[in-house]
C-alpha cells in the first residue's frame, strides 16, 4: 500500500508518493534498535512543552481555575437568533432518500440517519444515549455519527477492538483519562455517559462500532499557508477559500464542505487536514523507526518507539491495541499529548507514555500527518453536495 498525500502551496496543489509499508522488511531492524534503546532514552514529559491549542480547538492557553462549560443537553428547542421557517425546513443530501430539518439534526438524543445502508442497525444507545440520563441523554451517533467515523474535535471509534473501546469507557468511568486542555467540554460530556451507561450498552456499543472497518475520510495537504478560520465547538471552520495565513506549524483540519459537514452532519461529506511542507517525510522516519538516523556510519538512536511495533506494520492495530492510520490527526496529536502530560492513566497508558515522552511539537504534527496520510479518502469520492 502506498502512502499518498497532496503537497502545494498556495493553490498549486499536485499528488506525490511516499514509499510503500512494503519496505518494513529494510527497516525492521531500525524499529527494533529504535525500541532498545530509544525506552533507555526516554524521560518524564518536558514540562515546558507548550499545549498544541489548535488540536483542542483553542487559540489561547488555559488560565488558572479553568474548566469546560457544561455541553447544553440534546433540545429541539428553536434558536432565537435563526429564523424559525429556515429551522423547521426539511433538508435533503445528494444520494439519500431521507429528509431533516435543522431540529432533527440538532436534537443528539434522537440521532438522524442520512443512510441507514452505511452501517448495522443502530441500537437505542447509538440513537438515544443512556436511559439512566432521560432527557439530558444523547446517542453515541450524535458526535461520532452513525458510521463511527467521529469528527475532529471527537475520537474516530469504528474498527476499534471491542476490547479497547470497553477498556476506554472504563477509564472515562474512573476518571483515568481525561483532557490535557481542562477547558475541552466533550472530554466532560463523554465522562457523564460512560458513568450512566450500564455495562451491556458499553458492550453493544463497541461491539457495534468495532464490526464497522475503519474507511477514512481526512485528506492531507502539505502547505505553507491555509485558509483563515474561525472556531466553533472546537472546530475549525473557514472564514475564505483561499489560503493567505501561515500555517505555523499546527494542524489545521476543517471540513471540506461546512453546510454539510457541520449544517447536515453528513456522514459521507469529509475533512481536510493542511499540515506543514516537510511534515510527511519526518513523520515516515518517526513512524517506521522511531526517527533512527545515519551520521558519520554511525546508527544514532531515535527519540521514540516505532508506532509499527504495536499498532502493526500497517498500522491497523493488532488485537487490542486500537488501528491509528488515517484516522484525524487532530486527534491522535491531542492523545499523544494528553498522554505526555499524563492525563490518560489507563492500563495502557504505561506502554505509551515513554513512547511520546521525547517528542516535540514538531514531532507530534509529523507523525499525526504521516499516519493520517496512510489510509487516504478514495478519489472518486468528493464531498457530498446538498439539495437544499
Amino acid at each position: 500500500m502506498n502512502a499518498v498525500a497532496v503537497t502545494g502551496s498556495g493553490s498549486e496543489i499536485t499528488p506525490v508518493k511516499y514509499p510503500s509499508l512494503q519496505r518494513l522488511g529494510r527497516v525492521r531492524w531500525l524499529a527494533a534498535f529504535s525500541l532498545t534503546f530509544g525506552l533507555i532514552a526516554a524521560r518524564a514529559a518536558a514540562a515546558g512543552e507548550p499545549e498544541p491549542l489548535w488540536a483542542y480547538g483553542f487559540l489561547t492557553p488555559p488560565a488558572p481555575g479553568d474548566k469546560a462549560a457544561p455541553q447544553a443537553s440534546p433540545s429541539r428547542d428553536l434558536r432565537k437568533n435563526e429564523d424559525p421557517g429556515e429551522q423547521t425546513r426539511l433538508r435533503h443530501v445528494e444520494g439519500s432518500t431521507a429528509a431533516y430539518s435543522r431540529v432533527d439534526v440538532r436534537d443528539g438524543g434522537h440521532v438522524i440517519d442520512w443512510f441507514p445502508g452505511d452501517h448495522p442497525p443502530m441500537p437505542r444507545i447509538i440513537v438515544n444515549g443512556p436511559v439512566a440520563m432521560g432527557t439530558a441523554a444523547r446517542g453515541c451517533g450524535s458526535c461520532h455519527l452513525p458510521t463511527g467515523k467521529g469528527r475532529p474535535e471527537n475520537a474516530p471509534v469504528s474498527g476499534l477492538p471491542v476490547a479497547y473501546f470497553i477498556r476506554q469507557i472504563e477509564d472515562f468511568r474512573s476518571g483515568a483519562r481525561q483532557s490535557a486542555d481542562p477547558r475541552k467540554p466533550n472530554t466532560v460530556t463523554m465522562a457523564t455517559l460512560a458513568r450512566a451507561m450500564t455495562d451491556e450498552d458499553v458492550r453493544i456499543a463497541a461491539e457495534y462500532f468495532g464490526a464497522m472497518p475503519w474507511t477514512p475520510w481526512t485528506r492531507v495537504v502539505e502547505t505553507d499557508l491555509v485558509p483563515r478560520t474561525r472556531i466553533s465547538g472546537n472546530l475549525f471552520l473557514a472564514i475564505e477559500k483561499e489560503r493567505t495565513e501561515a500555517i505555523a506549524g499546527r494542524i489545521i483540519e476543517m471540513p471540506e464542505d461546512e453546510e454539510q459537514a457541520e449544517g447536515l452532519r453528513n456522514p459521507r461529506s469529509g475533512f481536510v487536514a493542511y499540515v506543514p511542507i516537510g511534515s510527511l517525510k519526518k513523520g515516515e522516519n518517526l513512524v517506521l523507526t522511531g526517527g533512527v538516523s545515519v551520521t558519520d556510519g554511525k546508527i544514532v538512536p531515535g527519540k521514540t518507539t516505532a508506532c509499527i511495533t504495536c499498532h502493526g506494520p500497517d498500522l491497523k492495530g493488532l488485537a487490542d491495541v486500537p488501528g491509528i492510520a488515517g484516522r484525524s490527526p487532530s486527534y491522535l496529536v491531542r492523545q499523544m499529548y494528553d498522554l505526555q502530560q499524563g492525563k490518560r492513566k489507563g492500563p495502557s497508558a504505561p506502554l505509551m507514555q515513554p513512547v511520546v515522552a521525547n517528542l516535540n511539537g514538531d514531532d507530534l504534527v509529523a507523525i499525526a500527518a504521516y499516519v493520517t496520510s496512510l489510509v487516504p479518502p478514495p478519489a472518486n469520492s468528493p464531498s457530498v453536495s446538498s439539495r437544499n
